[in-house]
């Protein structure tokens, strides 16, 4: 065959393909149902619908959620979708609609909550101890009988081992002036520090000598707020409700969960810790600590903790906006729970009586 006929060949075989392929349409007479920004709670069906004018004849509807097949319909019947699997947040809702020949794509977004709301936890104080009131506490860690503690404030940021009985500072490294330290684990022999916003670098420390060992560049999320690492993967958070898994080798993405109630996403999630499968986290500028199921988002649970250092007790001028609750800290071994704030002149070992 020669080379012109080659040429023509290939050509009829081309036209042919893209000939048989749906075109792609983005008129206006087809809409997509719930709409968009509806909250539904986990466990209920969700009901979609696509709409479409009664002239019109539909070849199929394909159904996705966040780019999964969920179903399929020839007509405009309802498809019932199940949501009781599902992580929570806003999920997007997408259908491709085949007709005469042609494709049109339609989305809307609902907002998945929790299905019931956080059962309300109560604390008792165990103990009191003294806490550095120079520290703008970011992260809070307890091993091998030490407090690990990481404080904020650009010029100001350090990372510490603190002897919890007296409070006094064991070593400290500072960060440079111009990063503001955030949220801390430790994985191993490593101490791994976020810092706030971008460029987020993130710190790789020895736990025991605290000599610096690498440092990278977190592009993942808003900013760096709270971390915690649950022996599997690390958990870290962005100002938003959203928590990300990391890798606990190489740092990398490996999924999230947007975290609900029953009535709203939770914003502002901040310091995080791993207890018995839960995360426990303190909300930013709120008075309050949250259990959140790890796989789903729901929140869990939720303790007012606005008595634990009571406004009336606290000294004339404390800058109660800016030193708020913050630092979470678990023993293991021992099962006690530590709680703080920036700056507060106490570390408040505690217990909630319905964990």
């Amino acid at each position: 065959m020669s080379n012109r006929r080659k040429l023509i060949f290939h050509s009829i075989i081309i036209a042919l393909i893209f000939g048989c392929q749906p075109k792609m349409q983005h008129d206006t007479d087809i809409t997509l149902s719930p709409e968009s920004g509806t909250s539904y709670k986990s466990g209920d069906l969700l009901p979609t619908k696509v709409h479409y004018e009664s002239t019109m004849h539909i070849d199929s509807i394909i159904y996705f959620v966040d780019s999964l097949k969920v179903g399929s319909r020839k007509d405009s019947s309802i498809l019932l979708i199940k949501t009781d699997s599902m992580i929570l947040g806003r999920k997007t809702i997408s259908a491709k609609v085949y007709h005469g020949g042609t494709l049109q794509q339609e989305s809307t977004n609902i907002i998945l909550l929790a299905a019931k709301p956080p059962e309300q936890m109560t604390y008792k104080i165990e103990k009191i101890f003294p806490h550095d009131t120079s520290a703008f506490t970011e992260g809070l860690l307890y091993q091998d009988g030490y407090l690990y503690e990481s404080t904020g404030n650009a010029g100001h940021s350090t990372l510490r081992k603190v002897d919890l009985v007296t409070g006094k500072v064991i070593k400290i490294t500072k960060l440079d002036t111009q990063y503001f330290g955030e949220g801390i684990s430790i994985v191993g022999n490593k101490i791994i520090m976020l810092t706030y916003k971008q460029p987020m670098k993130v710190f790789i420390f020895d736990k025991n000598t605290f000599n610096l060992l690498s440092t990278f560049y977190n592009y993942i999320g808003e900013e760096g707020w709270g971390m915690t690492f649950d022996g599997n993967k690390l958990y870290f958070d962005d100002r938003t409700n959203r928590i990300w898994f990391l890798d606990k080798n190489n740092y990398r993405q490996k999924g999230f969960i947007d975290v609900c109630d029953d009535k709203a996403p939770i914003d502002s999630i901040n310091e995080l810790e791993y207890i018995n499968g839960k995360l426990y986290s303190n909300i930013f500028e709120k008075d309050y600590i949250i259990t959140i199921d790890p796989k789903t988002g729901a929140v869990l649970q939720r303790a007012n903790m606005s008595k634990l250092w009571p406004l009336t007790q606290r000294p004339a001028g404390f800058d109660n906006g800016e030193n708020v609750l913050n630092g979470i800290a678990w023993d293991e071994k021992r099962k006690r729970l530590f709680v703080t704030g920036k700056k507060w002149p106490h570390l408040y070992q505690i217990r909630f009586d319905n964990k």
